[in-house]
């Protein structure tokens, strides 16, 4: 079965061109679209419609930026573990628990200044991380591309928590 890549014909890599890859999209999507299927078989409908889903996934997947960095490191034969393999540079739990101790003393304040600096913290870093990420990734490191994207899931898990706080000091 071909890629995600493949499907839109676009090289597999991290860095795309968002208007090929929504082109590359419109073209596939027009090719299965149920409009040209009107007098198909049910089989053919139903064929068509398995393509206009997959279609539909590998767009989503391959538009979003940390969704690509994850397809790309599982293509590459590269397992996230990302149930099991928690391990983390020390200086990235350092921060992670700098960042929760500071949330924590913003939720117990209801301290939204402090909770936005925190939330700027954590896009700021995300998207060094995701840039690092991405570099690594065209150039083959798909072992430390991993390591990131773990990271990257950290970081949105946190965030998560930040817009939780921000709603319940707003309350």
């Amino acid at each position: 079965m071909q890629n995600h890549f493949d499907l839109f014909q676009l090289p597999a890599r991290y860095t795309i061109d968002p208007a090929a890859l929504d082109a590359a999209y419109r073209d596939v999507q027009g090719q299965v679209h149920p409009d040209r299927f009107v007098n198909a078989t049910d089989a053919e409908k139903r064929v068509a419609m398995q393509w206009a889903t997959r279609a539909n996934e590998a767009y989503q997947t391959l538009k979003n930026p940390q969704k690509r960095a994850r397809y790309l490191c599982e293509l590459n034969g590269v397992d996230l573990q990302t149930e099991s393999n928690t391990a983390m540079p020390m200086d990235f739990l350092m921060q992670q628990m700098e960042w929760r101790e500071a949330l924590g003393e913003a939720r117990a304040d209801k301290d939204v200044a402090a909770l936005e600096a925190l939330d700027e913290q954590v896009k700021g870093e995300r998207k060094s991380r995701l840039e690092q990420v991405g570099r690594e990734l065209d150039a083959g490191d798909f072992e430390a591309a991993a390591q990131g994207v773990r990271a990257l899931m950290f970081l949105d898990k946190f965030g998560e928590e930040v817009h939780h706080a921000f709603e319940a000091a707003e309350a």
